[in-house]
């Protein structure tokens, strides 16, 4: 048995998931887990404007829980800020994870859910 010394490194980046898909298929991976696989090759970074702190504070804990991450302003964490922009991130799995767990959050935040739904399904 040899031991591989050189690796080839490639960055791909898939901006849907049939694109990510077709990559998982083009390994020789079982169709039936390149579908399931496919929502986790997607990364996707939203950005929210003026969100408020109540809002901003259940999105940034929901989006952890969930293994995406999400910037707030340090104003947020000091209760100093009444609003915030946020950059959310994470997989389709993730998103759809978070979007369940919205759907039924005060604050607006179920309302955002089927707007961020909806934009995540015209990418």
């Amino acid at each position: 048995m040899t031991t591989k010394t050189d690796w080839e490194f490639t960055e791909e980046t898939f901006t849907d998931q049939r694109a990510a898909e077709q990559a998982i298929l083009a390994v020789g991976a079982d169709p039936r887990g390149a579908a399931i696989m496919k929502e986790k090759a997607v990364f996707k970074v939203v950005r929210l404007r003026q969100v408020p702190l109540r809002a901003a504070h259940i999105l940034k804990q929901t989006f952890l829980s969930k293994g995406g991450e999400a910037a707030v302003s340090r104003d947020v964490s000091a209760l100093r800020a009444e609003a915030t922009d946020m950059l959310l991130m994470g997989t389709l799995a993730q998103y759809r994870a978070v979007l369940a767990t919205l759907r039924r959050q005060p604050f607006g935040l179920s309302q955002l859910a089927a707007e961020l739904e909806k934009f995540l399904g015209k990418r």
